[in-house]
Parts: C-alpha cells; sequence; structure tokens
C-alpha cells in the first residue's frame, strides 16, 4: 500500500524549460522552485514551455496539461523576486 503522504498530496504544477531530445527527458520547474528532469514520454503533449497538475493517488501519477500553468508560475516568480528585493535605501 503507498505511503499515505503521496495520496494525500495536494496538486502540483510545473512547467518544462527544455526537452532534451537526445536523453527523453525533460527539464522541468515546479511551483516551489525546485528543478528536475522526468521522461518527456510521460507527458502528454509535451513541448517546452508546457505546463502541467501533476496528481498522486494510490493509483499511480497522473500528469494533466494546464493551458495557464506557465502563467501561473511566472507570476509566481516575479512576486518571490519582489518579496526578496531589498528596498532602496533612503538618503538621510
Amino acid at each position: 500500500m503507498p505511503d499515505a503522504s503521496l495520496t494525500d498530496a495536494p496538486l502540483d504544477l510545473f512547467v518544462i524549460d527544455l526537452i532534451d531530445d537526445q536523453t527523453g527527458l525533460a527539464d522541468v520547474e515546479d511551483l516551489q522552485g525546485r528543478t528536475f528532469q522526468i521522461p518527456a514520454a510521460w507527458l502528454p503533449e509535451a513541448a517546452d514551455g508546457a505546463a502541467y497538475r501533476v496528481s498522486v493517488t494510490a493509483q499511480g501519477v497522473t500528469f494533466t496539461p494546464d493551458a495557464s500553468g506557465a502563467r501561473l508560475l511566472r507570476e509566481r516568480s516575479k512576486q518571490t523576486l519582489l518579496d526578496f528585493h531589498p528596498e532602496p535605501e533612503e538618503n538621510a
């Protein structure tokens, strides 16, 4: 039986940065900013810039294309940069 933490996992999102045609691996980035590789053959309609929702159940892992996913990830990245950008120092 699968680990309960896997079956209770929330939906996640990732975007393909690029697909290596020689190895068949897709370099992807998720909402937490983690990057990793997965076989492009696992992803329906795999293409650079494509986004996918990921769901994990007791039956396995499902990758579902998400047309707005890349935009959501870009917006989140922009917000992260704004959150960590230091405030300009005021000249007193």
